[in-house]
């Protein structure tokens, strides 16, 4: 990956929905976790804001929420494909109450104007007391 850069112009209006699939506006879902005014309180919820991140550009949130030992030095969100929506499949762990928890999703993205779809089993772990993702199982 070359380098780090968030394309601030995909950050969706306040009031817009937010693009993990919640109900709720981006300000009041994963917009305050990019923000750094709350955390992720579960592997599921850090899965979602991870693919809003993905959407909307924000690399640097996408690094660090990312656990240390697997975290590369930077990511490349330029030229890639638009994530539009998000299906979580499954979960397991992840909880409050959990050191850690996997999420199995599908993500729908558009490539040039051609849809597609990537499914991946991620695996989360706390680090430092906080949610972070690892890597693929």
């Amino acid at each position: 990956m070359s380098r780090s850069r968030a394309r601030s112009q995909l950050r969706p209006a306040a009031a817009s929905a937010c693009p993990c699939g919640t109900a709720a506006p981006y300000r009041d879902c994963c917009g305050r976790l990019h923000r750094g005014e709350a955390a992720a309180t579960t592997a599921e919820a850090l899965m979602r804001s991870r693919f809003s991140a993905f959407s909307v550009g924000d690399a640097d949130y996408l690094l660090r929420t990312w656990h240390p030992s697997t975290r590369p030095e930077r990511v490349d969100l330029d030229g890639g494909p638009r994530w539009v929506r998000l299906e979580i499949l499954e979960t397991t762990g992840g909880s409050a109450f959990h050191a850690e928890g996997t999420v199995r999703f599908r993500a729908h993205y558009r490539d040039h104007g051609t849809p597609g779809e990537m499914e991946e089993h991620s695996h989360f772990v706390r680090h430092a007391g906080a949610w972070t993702y690892t890597g693929t199982i």
